[in-house]
């Protein structure tokens, strides 16, 4: 029932008559005297005829308006009840907020809306970048000797468990992101900046990875870590020309060390040679002086052995060849007792032993 009633003559519901309102006095627009307040019977009044002008015939209640109001129902409940899963997604869907236990892979599919919703997830592989370039100091570390290293490194991940993913752990990615920039300080701070510049690279990576798998399996994160790649290790801009200096020092005795090893394998080798070649010349002075000594044997077994068979004739005639030795280049005469002037024939006499003179080369003159 309106507040002013003109037909009846009275006053409102709080007494008073004509136009008076609840406050007192006659209504007012919205920009009455002295900043007074519209109107809400005008207000709603007007609401009510633009409703009416708004709606086909008048605003009267025909069943093809009604027909038309539960056509456009119809049609929102299936557009909010089917959904497409992306190839490189799945779906999980939720009752009543509850997830269900299957997977909705990638197509089309259809569900009770409202009563069910669905949450998707992106299955394939991602990459996340830590460090770098940046001026939060998300790359500056401290490694084991007390050295400051700016490390850019990558991680490689995807979902593995859409439902731990999507309902275990508020922000997956992000605590991904933080959960690899702590591993890599622990890894890090455990070796020497060397390692992480060129020495092991490979190791520190590996060791990242444990790390970060490990910590999201006890979040139940449903996130699995494909690789870790570190892109690159330098010192802070402050000190890189420190850092070059010990480098090139590191360098230059490296080389040194290096024409130390060669020139010590070349006298090393050279000296092996010499001492192979003592060894070898020993050991054929040793086969010669063996062969010799068997020979001299064999030969003293030989002399032996015809001993054995004529020991008179045998003893005559080394005692002659070894007088024969000893008296080769001698002058004297042997006579044998005896026999007067008779001279042992088996002995060579002086005449004999004078040398024959040269022949005259070119005939008579």
């Amino acid at each position: 029932m309106p507040w002013n009633d003109k037909s009846g003559g009275g006053g409102g519901p709080w007494g008073g008559g004509g136009n008076q309102g609840p406050w007192g006095q006659g209504p007012k627009g919205p920009s009455g005297p002295q900043g007074s307040p519209p109107d809400l019977e005008d207000i709603i009044r007007r609401g009510q005829d633009r409703l009416r002008r708004a709606l086909p015939g008048g605003g009267g209640a025909s069943p093809a308006v009604f027909a038309l109001i539960a056509a456009a129902l119809v049609v929102l409940w299936a557009f909010k009840a089917v959904y497409t899963v992306q190839p490189d997604e799945v779906a999980v869907e939720l009752r009543f907020g509850k997830p269900k236990a299957e997977l909705s892979q990638p197509g089309l599919h259809f569900h009770w809306w409202p009563i069910e919703t669905v949450e998707t997830a992106n299955i394939a592989e991602q990459l996340v970048n830590i460090g770098g370039g940046n001026t939060s100091g998300e790359g500056l570390m401290l490694s084991g000797d007390q050295n400051i290293v700016n490390v850019q490194f990558s991680v490689a991940y995807q979902v593995a468990d859409p439902r731990a993913y999507l309902f275990d752990v508020s922000d997956p990615d992000g605590m991904l992101r933080q959960v690899a920039e702590s591993a890599m300080r622990e890894a890090v701070g455990r070796r020497p900046a060397q390692d992480i510049f060129r020495d092991d690279r490979q190791g520190i990576a590996a060791s990242v990875r444990e790390i970060i798998q490990t910590t999201l399996d006890g979040y139940k994160a449903g996130l699995n870590v494909n690789a870790i790649s570190i892109e690159d290790a330098a010192p802070p801009r402050e000190v890189a020309d420190a850092f070059d200096e010990v480098q090139r020092a590191e360098q230059d005795e490296d080389k040194f060390v290096e024409q130390a090893n060669q020139y010590s394998n070349q006298k090393l080798g050279q000296a092996r040679g010499a001492a192979a070649q003592i060894r070898e010349d020993a050991a054929a002075y040793k086969n010669r002086v063996v062969q010799e000594a068997q020979g001299e044997a064999q030969r003293f077994i030989s002399v032996y052995d015809e001993y054995a068979k004529a020991p008179d004739v045998t003893r005559k005639r080394l005692y002659l060849e070894t007088m024969e030795k000893v008296l080769r280049d001698s002058g004297k005469v042997i006579v044998e007792q005896g026999n007067g002037q008779g001279v042992v024939p088996y002995l060579p006499l002086p005449a004999l032993q004078q040398k024959a003179p040269a022949p005259v080369l070119g005939g008579n003159q």
